[in-house]
């Protein structure tokens, strides 16, 4: 069981509407950039990159560098999490 704090951690991560479609997106399209992430979404690149970083902050989210890109994949938690919420 995790601790509270660690669950805080997860639940503040994921507490906005389009970070909870960024995972959703980036659970079905790993190895998604931030620039693909934002086209696919209608979103602006500077506000998918900080709701990224958060994700990546809160654990639920992996980032990998390749060249100037920055890939994204969901982690181990992230996918619980997503779990979670699909069974909610």
């Amino acid at each position: 069981m995790k601790t509270s704090n660690q669950l805080e951690r997860y639940f503040k991560g994921a507490a906005n509407h389009s970070r909870i479609d960024i995972l959703l997106l980036v659970s079905k399209n790993s190895g998604i950039n931030v620039e693909g992430i934002a086209d696919a979404l209608e979103k602006n690149f500077k506000t998918i990159s900080q709701h990224t970083r958060r994700l990546v902050q809160a654990g639920l989210l992996n980032k990998n560098y390749q060249g100037r890109s920055v890939i994204h994949s969901i982690s181990p938690y992230g996918k619980k999490f997503i779990t979670f919420m699909k069974t909610f």
